[in-house]
């Protein structure tokens, strides 16, 4: 069994940067939010990175569980959660979402990725931490 550390999760999650980069490069902005899924799973795959896509994410309240419409796009390597969007800018609420799935799912980190913008890196990106998820430093 693996340990669970920040180094860990941050090396995937660099990865995860990477591939879609490479995607946002080769295509560009101004796609659907589909398109992007479709082509970042692809990159991901062929990195040989594992993902679950397009789940529900359970909501469970006092041992009630609800169906919800609550769709995580991305779970990779079953750390970090990946919210893909294809927007004019990132607001507020799509980084609540992001939260929620994280902390929802037990999750360490959260990579909200926009490629409707020129640079997918300095302007397409938002990182969130779960802060109630506790890992080793390294």
């Amino acid at each position: 069994m693996k340990i669970l550390t920040k180094t860990t999760v941050n090396q995937l999650y660099y990865k995860v940067i990477g591939a879609a980069i490479s995607v946002h490069k080769a295509i560009g902005p101004g796609l659907l939010e589909s398109v992007y899924h479709e082509f970042l799973k692809h990159e991901l795959s062929l990195l040989d990175i594992s993902y679950k896509t397009e789940f529900i994410v359970p909501v469970v309240y006092k041992d009630c569980e609800v169906k919800t419409p609550l769709r995580c796009d991305l779970l990779v390597e079953d750390l970090l959660v990946v919210e893909i969007k294809s927007i004019d800018a990132i607001l507020p609420v799509h980084q609540a979402q992001l939260l929620t799935y994280m902390a929802l799912l037990e999750k360490p980190k959260g990579l909200l990725l926009n490629f409707n913008v020129a640079n997918i890196f300095k302007q397409g990106q938002k990182t969130m931490v779960n802060k109630n998820y506790n890992i080793l430093p390294y």
